[in-house]
């Protein structure tokens, strides 16, 4: 039997040679840099376009350049004349994962010089968290039932933790159920339309003066780092005199949303869910409750073939090029500062994901700790890092992260089409209702 090991390890290798390295192959050079180019030129576009203030009586809602970003984005993705190629359009999440990495580099080197105001707004850091992971149930839950949206209203309106609910349902339900279908029609809402949606609400919320900024900026804390992005460049802007304490207050919501929406979802929010579903349909009739689930409805096959994915050597000087042509074109001129600034952010990303490699601990946590503890009071670097950044305008660096999300928003529509038009009414309320209740609650406990 020996002899014929060698045999069956040859026979079972070229078929491994064959597949598993086909899906690690970098993608085609040129069309890859032809792609991040259209990004970056568009992401300049949004920023020349500049910001726009439309009046509502009420109110008033500001268009900034991150708004105009993932609407080109998004038009270029869709468009038929000359369509974005499939492979391209799944690389793009590669490009707004590196983008968000800078991000939170960036946000978190604000923290250590605002670590008084977190400590003194810690009572409604943590109370806020309630409006966070309830907010949808007790609001979304009875639209989607109102809508006869069927069991995936219990997946799509327990929680908008985005990757952490897919864990959560399958393993509670599986991954062939309707609540797993109801998580996936919420993630793709949330990512075609959050981070627009959310930004929009901040900047009305914001013009209303009826919420205290720190309170808007805790209810952005939603889990998602392009919707907090969106939502606290929006609040930031409004306010830019509490700007670096907007962006500090949000950013560690966010980090706090992050960790406890995994442990409150799997045993508050989706228990909570379920019950409340059957609460709300117990006296329906059979014949009413049988409607057509979202999967019913027809659509075009969705491609989960696994591609190819742009390596990190590409990925982050593409978007930090990118982001540092939006703060040129923001500030309308260039200094060394910022050119440091951003090699700053860069060195502490690539540190983060080398500790991930020997730590498993997810890279944006690593780069939320490694940038505050820089910049703490008792850093010997903290000055020099808050000196470097301060020219680095944060609403700037939101521009090409949002172009190139806007960019892969063709490749989710099928998802979105076979979910059905149910998800859109129901993921507006979702992201209201978590990002107002979670606001509301943080003005009450400011108040106190």
């Amino acid at each position: 039997m020996h002899p014929e090991e060698p045999v069956m390890r040859t026979t079972t290798s070229p078929a491994a040679t064959v597949t598993r390295p086909a899906l690690r192959l970098s993608l085609p050079r040129r069309p890859l840099l032809l792609f991040c180019a259209t990004g970056i030129v568009l992401a300049a576009i949004a920023q020349l376009i500049g910001a726009h203030i439309l009046a509502l009586g009420v109110g008033s809602v500001t268009f900034y350049p991150l708004i105009w970003g993932i609407l080109l984005g998004g038009a270029v993705s869709l468009q038929r004349v000359r369509p974005v190629p499939l492979t391209l359009q799944k690389a793009a999440p590669h490009l707004v994962e590196a983008g968000v990495f800078l991000l939170a580099a960036r946000l978190s080197l604000t923290v250590g010089p605002n670590l008084g105001v977190l400590l003194h707004a810690g009572p409604a850091m943590l109370l806020q968290e309630v409006g966070h992971l309830l907010g949808t149930v007790l609001f979304s839950l009875p639209v989607a039932v109102l809508l006869r949206m069927g069991r995936p209203a219990v997946g799509a309106c327990f929680s908008i933790d985005r990757e952490s609910s897919f864990a959560m349902v399958s393993e509670k339900y599986g991954a062939d159920s309707d609540e797993y279908r109801g998580v996936l029609g919420m993630y793709v809402f949330g990512t075609v339309f959050g981070a627009l949606y959310v930004g929009l609400l901040a900047s009305v919320l914001s013009s209303l003066h009826v919420f205290n900024p720190l309170a808007l900026a805790m209810g952005s804390g939603v889990g998602s780092g392009s919707v907090m992005a969106a939502a606290s460049a929006s609040i930031a802007a409004a306010h830019p005199e509490l700007g670096s304490q907007v962006l500090a207050v949000a950013t560690v919501s966010n980090l706090i949303t992050s960790i406890l929406g995994g442990f409150v979802g799997m045993f508050i929010a989706l228990p909570l869910a379920d019950r409340f579903y059957r609460l709300l349909t117990r006296r329906r009739s059979a014949r009413g409750a049988a409607l057509p689930a979202p999967t019913a409805i027809p659509a075009e096959p969705v491609d989960e073939t696994p591609q190819a994915a742009p390596a990190r050597w590409i990925t982050l000087p593409v978007m930090a090029f990118a982001m540092m042509l939006s703060n040129i074109l923001f500030h309308r001129g260039i200094d060394l500062t910022e050119v440091l600034g951003f090699a700053a952010m860069i060195a502490v990303v690539v540190v983060a994901l080398a500790v991930k490699k020997l730590t498993r601990l997810p890279a944006i946590v690593g780069v939320a700790v490694l940038a505050t503890a820089l910049t703490t009071p008792i850093s010997p670097v903290a000055d020099l890092l808050t000196r470097l950044v301060a020219p680095i305008d944060f609403l700037s660096l939101t521009v090409p992260v949002l172009v190139f999300a806007g960019l892969g928003i063709g490749k989710d529509m099928p998802v979105l089409r076979r979910v059905g038009w149910r998800i859109v009414p129901v993921g507006l309320v979702s992201f209201a209702a978590t990002f107002v209740a979670a606001a509301a609650i943080a003005q009450f406990a400011l108040h106190m």
